[in-house]
């Protein structure tokens, strides 16, 4: 099992870097990435402690498992359709612009979510404490201006306070900026960026310095706790993996499991598996905190669906939640 750190564009960089073949390739291997940061506890249990490797034993398959760390959702996207990797992790709002270009070809559907958790838009600026108060002097950090989770979550927001035609009211005035460099500037002050659509446990980080406010939580646009990342893949590899593919969707459910029943072990394991420096009972802090819930069963979900349709970024209309998911999330709850 290789675990390889990539901060990646393209799908082209991706493959060269890891060598990866686009080609189709036999049951019994699976390719994934993954993210920064405390969303992907999940994963960083299935990985520590072999769970994938462990149901796929008990069908009789030795699996072999690669995992990959890539910032960012449209280098994600890329190298899903090139063939490159096998499953990806982003936010709600890039997976359901997959799903939505791909229907009728690769079809991307969720496996299953990877926790409901809330971002915060943070900013230093005192003057500003609603949306209404940010001006083209701000300057607001998302890792993906325009395009991710952080960025259509305020044009959801945003299309409510000032009407759909004005859902990007703020595009020009956000900045694509990873999360650790925008806390960074966040904390220090000084430079242009003053507010940041953040993430845990980077939020966290922030709020912990005194000149630095809450101005809105994703769970107050969406009316609730709800999904933060989501685990996808194509079609392809969901018919032509099963036991691969349920070996990998039965681990994610233990993990959660364990994560649940087992909150200081499993921040130590974000720490060990992410190479982490945050402190061990900050990091305990934040995966105890009731706003979080690590769980593979998607929560309003279908808001996204619902309101990045409403305002022209998805084209396709879902019936519910079940529309982009494979069917084997169905045993959970969902929404």
């Amino acid at each position: 099992m290789r675990f390889t750190s990539l901060l990646v564009t393209t799908a082209t960089a991706l493959i060269a870097s890891l060598g990866f073949s686009a080609g189709a390739h036999a049951e019994g291997q699976i390719r994934i990435a993954q993210q920064f940061g405390i969303g992907y506890l999940i994963l960083d249990v299935v990985q520590d402690q072999k769970l994938i490797e462990k149901y796929g034993k008990q069908q009789g398959l030795d699996i072999k498992v690669e995992w990959n760390s890539i910032s960012g959702a449209t280098a994600m996207n890329e190298a899903l359709l090139a063939g490159a990797l096998d499953v990806v992790s982003a936010g709600m709002p890039p997976m359901l612009t997959l799903w939505d270009r791909t229907r009728g070809r690769q079809n991307v559907k969720a496996i299953a979510s990877l926790g409901s958790m809330p971002n915060y838009l943070l900013s230093n600026n005192p003057k500003v404490k609603t949306l209404q108060d940010l001006s083209d002097k701000d300057r607001i950090a998302v890792p993906a201006a325009g395009v991710g989770y952080q960025s259509r979550t305020l044009q959801i927001e945003t299309a409510r306070v000032f009407g759909k035609a004005d859902y990007k009211r703020f595009d020009n005035i956000s900045v694509s900026l990873s999360h650790p460099d925008a806390t960074v500037a966040l904390i220090s002050g000084g430079s242009e960026i003053n507010t940041h659509f953040s993430s845990p446990p980077f939020q966290y980080q922030a709020l912990e310095n005194k000149n630095v406010h809450k101005i809105i939580s994703s769970y107050d646009i969406l009316g609730g706790p709800a999904t933060f990342n989501v685990l996808y893949t194509t079609q392809k590899f969901h018919d032509d993996n099963p036991k691969t593919y349920k070996a990998f969707y039965s681990a994610l459910v233990e993990a959660a499991q364990f994560i649940r029943a087992n909150k200081a072990k499993a921040a130590d394991t974000f720490i060990r598996v992410q190479k982490s420096k945050l402190a061990p009972e900050f990091v305990r802090k934040i995966v105890e905190d009731p706003e979080i819930d690590f769980t593979v069963s998607p929560q309003r979900s279908y808001v996204y669906a619902d309101k990045l349709h409403d305002i022209g970024v998805l084209k396709n209309r879902a019936a519910s939640w079940k529309d982009y998911f494979f069917e084997e999330a169905y045993a959970q709850p969902g929404s």
